[in-house]
């Protein structure tokens, strides 16, 4: 299929974008300076208006990565890699002043891997249907972006980089057609997270009126400064800069390549990896809520001040995308027992897990327990917090898999659905043996939902009813084979 230019206008300068298929896309899109040379470990810099007409045909740079944890599972994806990765990718379905609702999207990958721009989010099938502008966000990832050491940065950098791109949303969307009071933030996983840490911040600008949070840990709470910096140390002794003058450290860190960086990365987190943890070594620090129970509290709150409407799911087995591959079936009992003890409270916490899959096996009671007390169980949490604090929220829960497939729907299964992208997920493991007409009814269901939330800010429509989630009937929509709400009517309880 043939693309044709498009051009758009902004304060900054003139972009110069493609159509295809009825969606006119801008890649590549800078956001901020890039954070290179002395900009590297530094807070986004404001981007300088540029003359004359720039290209956006292209996508820009992925963050420096090292390869997905879950690649086995959900396929691998490359692109170039660069520092200079503050870019946007605009779906828009016109360069008009129609004023369309914009949803931001920010990606998984464990704040060390994944990328906005990549296929798997392309968002010009949810512009298109759902009459939205559709943005993409490239941050900063892993020690570039989250690491926490004095005098070089306070662990946040990927996380200012995702509200500096939603600041640029704000000054600069109506010139791709969107309105930038009409603002959904969605993530899944990290992107998630980084939205939980973005309400919880009380001198935040409020920058979006709508939040999707999907299959987000909310059981993980931001590191707290000393935690972070044992990792911040271990960083430096695996690249051999001694600790001493603050200065010199932040100069010897700006030297590294980032060859040598992401090796490093790699080798604190297998030294500090844990059985049946999936805590990543760098990842958001907010010292006075890096707790559970603080973290909840401090977003809850924060989506109430600043009127904020939710959605919030999780996959019915999130834990398998990371537990099933590497683990397999050969676990060590008293460990599991252990990780069970750490997460309950309770020594009897596993056999009541074998009562509720009997016949299971080591790692499928593990990846049950992580699952719960990781994903399931704080996101339900976060939901009665917001609900009492005053916000609308409504829950899902995505139970659809192929059938006999080992991962079930594990992490990560929804997002094909979310932005009916389902070619692109094509080596995806976690989809083999997928019926492909099933895949696109249910996709179709999702994204109509995701939609009318986007313009309105309740997610039901002519196709579905949808209940706003109250504590007296705690109801939730499951996607599956069949689709519709369920609650405490149904015999849902949501604590071991």
């Amino acid at each position: 299929m043939t693309e044709v230019s498009v051009l758009a206008q902004s304060s900054l300068g003139d972009l110069r974008g493609v159509q295809l298929d009825g969606v006119v896309q801008f890649r590549g899109v800078p956001y901020a300076k890039p954070p290179v040379g002395d900009l590297r470990f530094a807070p986004p810099c404001s981007i300088i208006p540029w003359t004359g007409v720039r290209e956006a045909r292209e996508h820009g740079f992925m963050a420096p990565q090292p390869p997905s944890r879950l690649r086995d599972v959900v396929g691998d994806s490359s692109r170039p890699q660069n520092e200079d990765c503050l870019t946007l990718t605009i779906s828009t379905p016109a360069v008009d002043r129609k004023a369309r609702p914009v949803v931001v999207f920010l990606h998984g990958g464990a704040y060390i891997a994944g990328a906005g721009s990549l296929d798997w989010y392309d968002g010009t099938t949810l512009a298109k249907e759902g009459d939205l502008v559709v943005v993409g966000v490239n941050y900063r990832l892993g020690a570039l972006g989250f690491l926490f050491h004095p005098g070089v940065s306070k662990g946040m950098l990927g996380v200012l980089d995702m509200i500096e791109a939603l600041k640029w949303v704000r000054d600069h969307i109506r010139n791709f057609g969107g309105d930038p009071d009409q603002v959904t933030v969605m993530g899944q996983s990290a992107g998630g997270h980084a939205i939980l840490s973005i309400l919880a911040m009380p001198d935040d600008p409020n920058l979006f009126r709508r939040a999707i949070l999907q299959s987000t840990p909310v059981g993980i709470p931001p590191f707290a400064e000393t935690r972070a910096l044992e990792y911040g140390n271990r960083l430096m002794a695996s690249l051999n800069i001694p600790q001493g003058d603050m200065e010199d450290v932040a100069h010897q860190l700006k030297k590294q390549s980032t060859t040598h960086l992401i090796k490093a990365m790699g080798e604190v987190a297998r030294s500090t990896s844990q059985f049946g943890k999936i805590t990543p070594p760098f990842m958001p620090v907010l010292d006075s809520i890096s707790t559970t129970d603080h973290f909840i509290e401090a977003a809850a709150k924060g989506a109430g001040a600043k009127g904020v409407d939710l959605i919030i799911g999780t996959t019915g087995e999130e834990a398998n995308a990371f537990l099933k591959v590497p683990l397999k079936q050969n676990l060590d009992p008293a460990l599991v027992s252990k990780r069970f003890l750490e997460l309950t409270g309770r020594a009897d916490a596993i056999d009541l897990y074998r009562h509720r899959r009997p016949g299971g096996t080591m790692v499928d009671l593990l990846s049950d327990l992580v699952t719960d007390y990781i994903f399931l169980y704080p996101s339900l949490q976060f939901a009665e917090a917001a609900t009492k604090a005053g916000v609308r929220t409504w829950v899902y829960q995505f139970d659809w898999a192929p059938a006999n497939s080992p991962y079930s729907a594990c992490h990560c299964i929804e997002l094909p659905f979310v932005f009916g992208t389902l070619q692109a997920w094509n080596d995806a493991e976690m989809l083999r043996g997928a019926d492909k007409e099933t895949m696109r009814n249910l996709s179709a269901t999702i994204r109509f939902a995701w939609s009318a939330f986007a313009h309105t800010g309740d997610p039901k429509t002519e196709r579905m009813a949808w209940p706003e989630y109250r504590l007296d009937g705690r109801q939730t929509m499951r996607f599956a084979n069949t689709v519709g709400p369920v609650g405490d009517a149904a015999g849902i309880k949501w604590r071991v």
